[in-house]
């Protein structure tokens, strides 16, 4: 009898959880130097493979650029690599020699982790490198419109950490991918930890699913540009960063909100540098195909802006870098104040930082809490106000929100994956990487010992025999004793 598409699917995940759990008993035997013998291989391949994957992505799922799609799967091969290769991840990674304690590391066992159709080949590369760089296997659910090059980009991987020693078995990616087959991977008593990145319901229902996960919210990103900000630079990053792979990092800035002392200024600039600014007819015909309901409409999901204005009806210069549209308002009812992960720019203007600021935490509230905010400007105070006051994880300093969120051009830890922390109903506001896909056991040396009763009174009779023979206090010595017994006592409590 012919399994229906479901039952296959569900087998399908059943049956690469076997032979994941064999393989990473393997792996879990391995040296840190096989371990990173391995994640070296793995990086070479992804670099050598990188534009193939690239190109496949945009064929297959039309959102984005080639030379972009390349650039992500490079930043994953060169930029993450280079922050994990010299990562202990094997045995004993720690030692406190003044507490006596010492770390060491376990794998988790393994990884579910689910994929985006916005960057299917870089996420699958990346979490394929983080898993197996803490010695984890790693079965991945792909988007349905991103399946092809997803399941090539896992078969690169695998390939190569195979080629350089590692067990067989210890990457997998489904070929069914469906609600159902996601459900079952995620639930499954074989699956130790979830990397969930995608829409919001994925996310909600991997952490609704009784493991522990990594999920990652959407990122409706505001910038905040202040009146002592260097413009033409400020303008030139922010559309590096915006129009990189047509916006389909969640990173990328959504909204600009500027003070109206240099709003002519930036307004200029912006149009000098290939920006479009929507006129009142233009700006409702493109928002009204902007989203379908709350969320984004993916047909116009990492689309280049002369698509958009097309499927809006509307014509704009061939050298159109981006689409701008002036907004006073933030809502539902708004689409150019929600995430766009496309060349789509909103321009809020505000009297001065404070009311900058209340903007910023409104598009943050709308959609975007706890993920990343960016700020241009010289001002030391005000940039220091900003990271004191934003629910965000990420506060990006004259630099465009894209890069500087995923650690590409800031010092904060490469990845693919943004924590949104407790704001964003995230278990953590890191930037995710194989330090996360860890157990951390403690070995804790005694380097004291625990006062017994029997201590403390013949301190209290030693102390109260002092002071009453020095006779300095006019107390008797009871007192004296009670007095010592309650300051141990309380000393006892706040240790």
């Amino acid at each position: 009898m012919k399994l229906d598409s479901d039952l296959q699917a569900i087998q399908e995940v059943r049956h690469f959880l076997q032979e994941a759990k064999a393989a990473q008993k393997k792996m879990e035997k391995m040296t840190q130097s096989q371990i990173d013998t391995i994640v070296a291989a793995m990086a070479e391949a992804a670099e050598s493979e990188a534009e193939r994957l690239g190109a496949m992505a945009v064929e297959e799922t039309g959102f984005g650029k080639v030379a972009d799609k390349k650039a992500k799967n490079l930043f994953v091969a060169r930029d993450v690599y280079s922050a994990i290769k010299d990562m202990q991840t094997v045995g004993i990674i720690r030692k406190d020699d003044s507490k006596q304690v010492w770390e060491i590391a376990q794998p988790v066992g393994i990884v579910a982790a689910i994929i985006p159709s916005t960057n299917p080949t870089s996420t699958v590369l990346f979490k394929c490198m983080i898993a197996l760089k803490s010695r984890n296997a790693i079965v991945i659910s792909p988007h349905p419109s991103a399946l092809r090059c997803s399941q090539e980009s896992a078969s690169v991987m695998r390939a190569a950490a195979e080629k350089a020693g590692a067990p067989a078995g210890l990457i997998h990616c489904l070929s069914v991918p469906s609600l159902e087959a996601s459900g079952e991977l995620m639930r499954h008593k074989l699956t130790d930890i979830i990397l969930a990145t995608g829409g919001t319901a994925m996310v909600k229902a991997a952490y609704s699913s009784g493991k522990p996960a990594y999920g990652v919210g959407p990122g409706n990103v505001p910038v905040y540009i202040h009146q002592s900000a260097n413009i033409p630079r400020a303008v030139r990053l922010i559309l590096q960063s915006k129009t990189f792979d047509y916006g389909t990092i969640c990173a990328s800035e959504q909204a600009l909100v500027v003070d109206q002392a240099v709003k002519a200024e930036l307004v200029a600039e912006l149009k000098r540098q290939g920006a479009h600014f929507l006129n009142t007819e233009e700006k409702e015909k493109v928002g009204s195909i902007l989203t379908i309901g709350k969320g984004m409409n993916p047909n116009v999901v990492g689309r280049s802006p002369q698509v958009i204005a097309g499927k809006a009806g509307i014509t704009v210069p061939e050298d159109t870098r981006v689409l701008v549209a002036e907004e006073s308002e933030v809502g539902h009812a708004y689409p150019f104040s929600m995430e766009k992960l496309s060349p789509v720019l909103a321009l809020y203007t505000v009297s001065d930082w404070q009311e900058g600021c209340q903007r910023c935490i409104d598009l943050l509230e709308l959609g975007g809490l706890g993920h990343t905010i960016g700020i241009h400007g010289e001002d030391l105070s005000i940039i220091e106000a900003f990271g004191l006051e934003k629910p965000a994880s990420r506060i990006v300093v004259n630099t465009g929100t894209t890069f500087g969120g995923i650690g590409a051009t800031t010092g904060i830890m490469p990845s693919m994956t943004l924590g949104c922390g407790s704001y964003g109903n995230n278990i953590t506001s890191d930037n995710i990487g194989p330090q996360h896909l860890l157990n951390i056991k403690r070995v804790a040396f005694g380097i004291k010992e625990m006062p017994t009763e029997s201590d403390t009174n013949r301190v209290v009779a030693l102390v109260a025999e002092s002071l009453e023979s020095s006779n300095k206090l006019g107390i008797t010595r009871d007192e004296v004793a009670q007095i010592i017994k309650s300051v141990l006592s309380e000393m006892q409590l706040h240790t």
